[in-house]
Formats: structure tokens, C-alpha cells, sequence
């Protein structure tokens, strides 16, 4: 992925008859073929996998020479909060619809801690915080990439980076509402052997060097958020992790080499990050923790190919999608401004899928971004995202709205255009929306 400013996380689309995606900074053609079938894939149930885990987290947790960041420049909680038991499908349920704070703490347009505007964001108050919570959004979706901030060649994260997404995410806490923290721009931009200290890629070659990226990375994220952190936080291990640069970097084909590697190598780093932070123990023990397929696609994620992880408590995983669908009327530019009834059912049956293939099988979904392109067509949108929450709150699956600050548009440049929420002011640029989302997130049929 080209790291380059006013970039928005990438989306992953699931299509009907047609399907394609877009690289944030700019377009990306292509089509995203469809996975395998579901009842081949994810594995054993969140249930059957628990017992064979332990032994072999034990056995991976013992690689210390992976971690070798600076322990004296390292960010400790000292907190402590009481965990409340529960599990991941209870807790999706209660995280009922959200929001990701995009173009900001995951922007990589400058080192250090101006890295936050440079993408042209404004910097996070605690009153635009504040704002959102109020605005009745239960969930905050804080997209973070860590290799623009490590501050050595061992993986040391720069410490005043560390206690500004601190800072964030308990402003948004102490509003009560859950946050999602992540690994979000840190997948390499090429599928060549990468530096140490680039990120992650899902290929043989680049696996060793994800490894301790991951490792090392998660290490201190889990350091500086455990026993003062509560289930209201939880973890993602990856944003859309894919072969990027590759002609299948949003394309899953089942029958690509490259392909199975991808999908056998990003097994082994779901639970890499996984084992990692089960080991620092204390609230992370039992916290809950997403993790996606190749490029977060829903297609991805039901190929036989992805394997959840095995974790040593049951219950608590989840799985994390990206949804921009159907592409035409979501995300192309010019693409349909017409919102139809074939798209609808192509996302319903999508949604259907997902709780079949995961949550009747004890695993939690979470959509982590989704959304609808301004093309000057509000009550096309409108319609969209009624459908949109409706049908994922019947399933038990909540959505976190993806907003890069984008809105206007000028001409039929449609492009990224996913802004939604004034951050400045504290309002929403499109009130219809806002209440299409919290009418069907609020209704309990």
C-alpha cells in the first residue's frame, strides 16, 4: 500500500454480479473473486479449538529473542479495572453501531506525533469525542499504524506516540463507549524481503520479519493497555493485511499459489499476535481480539483457505470484515448512484453468510468499516444504510462507519468521498444518515 496523505483505510468490497476495489489514495482496478465454500471454512468451532491451544501458545510465547525493543522507553499501565465475563457474541450485540476515527492516528504523511494531521484531519479533542458519544455511537474504531513510530532499529515505540493514542482512547472509555485499537498501515507495500522494522506481509518470505514486527509490536501495545482497561477495549491484530502490489492484492483466487501462501502465512500471524498478547496476561488474557482474512474481505473470510486461531479462552474471538457494497453504488466513481433491489439482497445474503460460517459457530463478526460514497444522492444513501444497519442488527453484527473527513463533492469525482462526521463543530454533515443509522441500531425486532 502506498502510504501517502488523505488515504482512507482500504476497503474491501463484496460484489453480486460485479465486484472491484479501490486503493485509498487512488483507484485500483480489479475484480475480487468469490471464496470457497462456507461450510469448509474457519476451521473447528471457537469451542473445539480451545483445548489444542494452550500448549501451543505455551510453545510459541517462548521465542524471547523476538522481543527486543527498549523496555525502559516502554508505556505501562498501572491500572486496574474488574473484567466483566462475557462473551464475544454478547459483547458484539452491546456494541450496537460505531465509528473509526480514519485519516488520523493511522496517517503516515509525517514522523512523530504531527503525524495525526497529516492527512488533513484535525487533531483529536476530547469535546469531538465527546461529540460522537453524544451523537449516540457506542463504539470508536481507532485505526493506529505503529512502524511510522518506532523510534530504534530493535521495534521501540516512540513513548509520547504511545501515550497520545493513550489519551484517545480514554477520553472515549470514560463516554462509555467500546473502542477497537489495531495495527492499521503497516502492511508492506511490496511483497519483495522488506527491511526490519516495515511492518507485515503475508508471504514466506517476509514471515519471519512480520513475526517479530507483530510480536514486538503487540507486546507494547499490551504493556500500556491491560489490567486498566476493561472488555470496553478491544484488540484487532491486522487492517486488511494483503498482497500488496501484487495483482491479487484485492483479489482472492483459491486457486493462486500465491494466494494460499498469502492465506497459510496470515494464519500464523493471526496467531502470532494472538499468542502474544494472551501471554502478557492480566485483562488481556480474556480480552477480546479481531482478526481478519486477506484484505478483511468477507469472500476471504469464507474461504477454506482462513483459519481462525486457536485461543486459550473460549469465546472471545471475532472476526473482522470490511464491507463497501455492492461496489457500483458504494464505492466507484462514476459508478450507480441508484441504490436497487438486487444490490439489497446481494448485501442481506452477505450478512446471512456471515452468521452461518462464524457466529452459529461461537464466533463474533464485527463489519470494522463500511459505508457509502457521497454522490450527491442522499436519499439513495439514506435508504442504503437503513438496509444496511437493519440487516446487520438482525444478525448480531455491528458496524463501525469508515470517515476520512471527505464530503463535497465537485463535479462526478466521487471518489472517497466517506466523510460523515464534523469534527470541528461536533455535528454530522449529513443528519439523514445519522438517523437512519441510529433508528435501525436502536430498534430491538
Amino acid at each position: 500500500m502506498k502510504r501517502i496523505a488523505l488515504c482512507c483505510a482500504a476497503a474491501l468490497l463484496l460484489l453480486s454480479a460485479c465486484a472491484g476495489k479501490t486503493e485509498k489514495p487512488a483507484p485500483a482496478g480489479g475484480t475480487e473473486k468469490a471464496g470457497t465454500a462456507a461450510e469448509s471454512t474457519s476451521g473447528n468451532t471457537a469451542e473445539s479449538a480451545e483445548s489444542s491451544a494452550k500448549s501451543a501458545a505455551e510453545s510459541r510465547s517462548e521465542q524471547k529473542d523476538d522481543v527486543q525493543f527498549d523496555r525502559t522507553k516502554a508505556v505501562t499501565d498501572t491500572g486496574s479495572k474488574a473484567f466483566t465475563a462475557t462473551s464475544a457474541i454478547e459483547c458484539a450485540k452491546d456494541m450496537k453501531t460505531g465509528w473509526n476515527l480514519g485519516n488520523t492516528f493511522d496517517a503516515t504523511g509525517a514522523s512523530g506525533l504531527s503525524s495525526e494531521t497529516s492527512w488533513g484531519q484535525p487533531k483529536t479533542s476530547k469535546a469531538m469525542i465527546d461529540s460522537l458519544a453524544k451523537s449516540g455511537m457506542k463504539t470508536i474504531r481507532i485505526p493506529v499504524s505503529w512502524h511510522n513510530h518506532l523510534i530504534d532499529s530493535n521495534y521501540t515505540i516512540d513513548p509520547a506516540w504511545m501515550e497520545r493514542v493513550k489519551e484517545v482512547v480514554g477520553w472515549a472509555l470514560d463516554d462509555g463507549m467500546y473502542v477497537i485499537l489495531n495495527s492499521h498501515h503497516d502492511c508492506n507495500d511490496s511483497p519483495a524481503v522488506m527491511p526490519a522494522g516495515n511492518g507485515y506481509y503475508p508471504n514466506q518470505v517476509n514471515y519471519e520479519e512480520s513475526r517479530r514486527f507483530l510480536k514486538n509490536i503487540w507486546t507494547q501495545i499490551c504493556l500500556a493497555f491491560n489490567n486498566g482497561y476493561d472488555e470496553h477495549l478491544i484488540f484487532e491484530t491486522m487492517n486488511e493485511p494483503r498482497l500488496c502490489g501484487t495483482s491479487h492484492e484485492w483479489w482472492f483466487d483459491a486457486n493462486a499459489q500465491e494466494c494460499k501462501e498469502a492465506a497459510e502465512v496470515l494464519n500464523k500471524l493471526n496467531q502470532d499476535a494472538l499468542d502474544t498478547i494472551r501471554a502478557s496476561g492480566g485483562n488481556n488474557a480474556k480480552r477480546f481480539v479481531g482478526c481478519p482474512g486477506l484484505q478483511a474481505s468477507p469472500d476471504s473470510a469464507f474461504a477454506a483457505a482462513f483459519q481462525m486461531p486457536k485461543d486459550t479462552e473460549p469465546g472471545r474471538l471475532m472476526v473482522s470484515v470490511h464491507m463497501y457494497s455492492p461496489y457500483p453504488f458504494a464505492m466507484e466513481s462514476p459508478g450507480q448512484t441508484k441504490y436497487t433491489a438486487q444490490m439489497r439482497s446481494s448485501n442481506v445474503m452477505t450478512f446471512k453468510k456471515l452468521h452461518d460460517t462464524f457466529i452459529a459457530k461461537g464466533y463474533a463478526v464485527y463489519i470494522g468499516e463500511y459505508g457509502a460514497t457521497n454522490k450527491n444522492n442522499l436519499e439513495e444513501r439514506t435508504a442504503w444504510f437503513h438496509d444496511f444497519i437493519k440487516f446487520t442488527r438482525n444478525e448480531g453484527i455491528p458496524c463501525m462507519l469508515w470517515d476520512n473527513g471527505v464530503w463535497e463533492v465537485q463535479g462526478t469525482d466521487y471518489n472517497e468521498h466517506f466523510g460523515f462526521f464534523n469534527r470541528t463543530g461536533g455535528t454530522w454533515f449529513f443528519p439523514e444518515l445519522l438517523d437512519a443509522i441510529m433508528e435501525e441500531a436502536g430498534k430491538t425486532d
